[in-house]
C-alpha cells in the first residue's frame, strides 16, 4: 500500500474514531468501553486491506479497494443503505425529479435478490409485463448475485433507445425467462384523473413526486367542475405506486384529513424522530373515498393509506402492500458522493409499524361476498355499503374498482363524515 494510501487510512480511522467518540458526549462512563471496540476492528480492517492488496489474484487499485470497503460497510446494515458514487447521486436526483433514463422499475432486494415493487406506468418495465414480485436474477446475461442494490440499477440504467435483457423469474413460475427491453427517457406525471360517474372522481397518483400535492389539488378541482359541484366519493389508486418522497405523501394525506398525526418516525437520533400533522381543510368536504393499494403500493403510497384508514377518513381496498416502511437520509460527502443511510421507521397515525408488515385492506372479497378484515375500523362499514349498492363492472374489467365504487355508491357521504 502507498504512504499516501496508508496515511489517508490512518486519517480515515482517526477521523472515525473521533466521531465515534464525538456523539457519545453526556455519557463519560460509557466512552472507553465504546472507544475500545471501534479502535480493535479499526486495526483489522486495516490489515485485512493491506493483504487484500498484496496477495489478490488480479491487481486492484488503492481507491477502488476502499470504496469496496465503504459499500460493503453501508450494504450489510440493510437492503436499502448504500454508497452513491457522483454518478449514482446525479441519478438518484433525476429520478426525483421525474426524468431519467432507464427502464421504469422501482426495485429493492429481498433476501439479495433484486425484487421489482413496481413498474411506474407507461415505462418500458410496464409494457413488457413486469410485475410487483418478480425477482431480477442477471442483466444481459451477467448473474446478480452478490451484487449491491446500487449497483444492480446501475448496470439496468443506460442510454436511451440502448437495448437491455433481464432474467426475471416471477413469483407463479418454476424458471426464469429473458424479457428484452429498451431504455427510455422516464418523464412521469405523477397525477392522472378523471370521472368514474356522475358525483364519482377517480385520481391515480403513481409516484411521489415534486409538486404531487399541487397536481392532486388542481386534479380535484377541475373534477369539481367536470361534475359541476362537489363530489359525493372519491376513488384514490394508489396500486402500483412504489413511493417517492416523504413530502407528497404528507401533502396527498393532507388533502383529505383536517387534523392530527399523519405519520411519524422512530429513530435513535433526535433529528431522524420525526412527526407530520394534518392541517384543516378537507378538499372532499367530507364525502367518502375508497383508496386502492396492492402489492406494488410501497413507502410514500403506505404512508397515506395508512393515515387515511387509521383516521376512519378512507376504506382500503385491494391487497395487502409492499411493507417498505423505513426512513433512507441522503448525506452528501466529500467527492460530489454521497452515502444512503436508514436512520427511522415509519409509523401509522396509530402507532402501526409499516416496515415489512405493510398497509391491509379493509374488506376481503371472496366468493362474492364481502368480508370485513379483523380489527378495521372502516370494515364493517364499508361491508354494509357494498352490500346496498348495486354490482359495478369498467370495461378493462378491474374488479377491485369495481367494489370501490360499489362501496361509494352505498355510503351516505354526509352520515360518514358526521361518524369520524
Amino acid at each position: 500500500m502507498s504512504m499516501k494510501t496508508r496515511t489517508a487510512l490512518v486519517l480515515a480511522i482517526g477521523f472515525l474514531l473521533g466521531s465515534l467518540l464525538s456523539v457519545t458526549h453526556g455519557v463519560f462512563a460509557e466512552r472507553e468501553r465504546q472507544a475500545e471496540l471501534p479502535y480493535e476492528q479499526a486495526r483489522l480492517l486495516a490489515e485485512v486491506l493491506e493483504r487484500v492488496r498484496q496477495g489478490y489474484v488480479d491487481p486492484i487499485d488503492d481507491e477502488e479497494l476502499m470504496e469496496h470497503a465503504i459499500r460493503g460497510m453501508l450494504s450489510s446494515l440493510d437492503d436499502h443503505s448504500g454508497f452513491l458514487d457522483p454518478e449514482e447521486y446525479r441519478q438518484m436526483q433525476d429520478t426525483t425529479s421525474g426524468r431519467y433514463g432507464g427502464l421504469g422499475l422501482e426495485v429493492t432486494q429481498e433476501d439479495g435478490v433484486v425484487t421489482v415493487i413496481a413498474p411506474i406506468a407507461g415505462s418500458p418495465g410496464e409494457r413488457a409485463g413486469l410485475k410487483a414480485g418478480d425477482r431480477i436474477l442477471s442483466v444481459d446475461g451477467d448473474s446478480l448475485e452478490g451484487m449491491s442494490l446500487d449497483e444492480a440499477v446501475r448496470l439496468m440504467r443506460g442510454e436511451p433507445g440502448s437495448s437491455i435483457t433481464l432474467g426475471v423469474l416471477s413469483p407463479d413460475k418454476d424458471a426464469p425467462r429473458d424479457v428484452e427491453l429498451v431504455r427510455e427517457r422516464i418523464q412521469t406525471r405523477s397525477v392522472r384523473s378523471r370521472l368514474l360517474e356522475p358525483g364519482i372522481g377517480y385520481l391515480r397518483v403513481s409516484h411521489f413526486r415534486d409538486q404531487v400535492g399541487r397536481q392532486a389539488r388542481e386534479a380535484i378541482a377541475e373534477l369539481t367542475t367536470e361534475n359541476g359541484g362537489h363530489l359525493e366519493g372519491l376513488v384514490l389508486d394508489l396500486r402500483n405506486n412504489p413511493g417517492g418522497i416523504l413530502r407528497g405523501a404528507v401533502e396527498i394525506s393532507d388533502l383529505f384529513l383536517e387534523e392530527g398525526v399523519i405519520v411519524s418516525a422512530e429513530g435513535r437520533t433526535r433529528s431522524a424522530r420525526f412527526s407530520h400533522k394534518a392541517s384543516q381543510g378537507d378538499l372532499m368536504l367530507g364525502a367518502p373515498i375508497v383508496v386502492l393499494v396492492n402489492r406494488g403500493s410501497a413507502s410514500a403510497s403506505e404512508i397515506v393509506a395508512g393515515a387515511l384508514q387509521d383516521h376512519g377518513r378512507a376504506t382500503v381496498l385491494g391487497s395487502s402492500s409492499f411493507g417498505k416502511g423505513s426512513v433512507q437520509t441522503i448525506m452528501p460527502l466529500s467527492g460530489e458522493a454521497a452515502m444512503k443511510l436508514t436512520t427511522a421507521r415509519y409509523v401509522t397515525p396509530l402507532g402501526r409499524a409499516i416496515e415489512k408488515d405493510g398497509v391491509h385492506p379493509d374488506l376481503d372479497f371472496r366468493d362474492d361476498e364481502a368480508v370485513p378484515r379483523e380489527g378495521a375500523a372502516m370494515g364493517e362499514r364499508a361491508r354494509q355499503a357494498w352490500q346496498t349498492a348495486e354490482p359495478v363492472a369498467f370495461d378493462d374489467d378491474d374488479e377491485v374498482l369495481g367494489h370501490a365504487v360499489r362501496v361509494l355508491r352505498g355510503m351516505d357521504g354526509k352520515r360518514m363524515a358526521e361518524g369520524q
